[in-house]
């Protein structure tokens, strides 16, 4: 289900609303980026960003920064929110957003 926020004009659709899944905010799609998981043969599932979002499958929504992705590997985030088995490499993500931790 696709979730709107409503402006306080008429009550027309303007942008869509997202979570993210490390600090569990609801903002707007625009400021948070998206991210799928790929497929790796020997490890598993790889987290990898798709900042153009024209990716396919299942896609999870996070805000670039350092907090919110150490956040999300913390609590096992992207496991639950791509629906995949285990703990997903977030290799590309840390090169991307800048963090250390893993």
């Amino acid at each position: 289900m696709v979730q709107h926020d409503l402006s306080s004009n008429g009550g027309e659709r303007t942008s869509a609303v997202r979570t993210c899944v490390g600090c569990r905010q609801r903002v707007l799609a625009a400021e948070l980026l998206r991210v799928v998981a790929s497929e790796q043969e020997p490890s598993g599932f790889a987290v990898v960003p798709d900042p153009r979002r024209r990716l396919p499958g299942r896609g999870a929504w996070l805000h670039p920064t350092p907090e919110c992705l150490s956040l999300a590997v913390r609590r096992r985030a992207f496991g639950r929110a791509l629906r995949v088995a285990g703990q997903p490499d977030t290799t590309a993500l840390d090169q991307l957003v800048g963090s250390t931790e893993q």
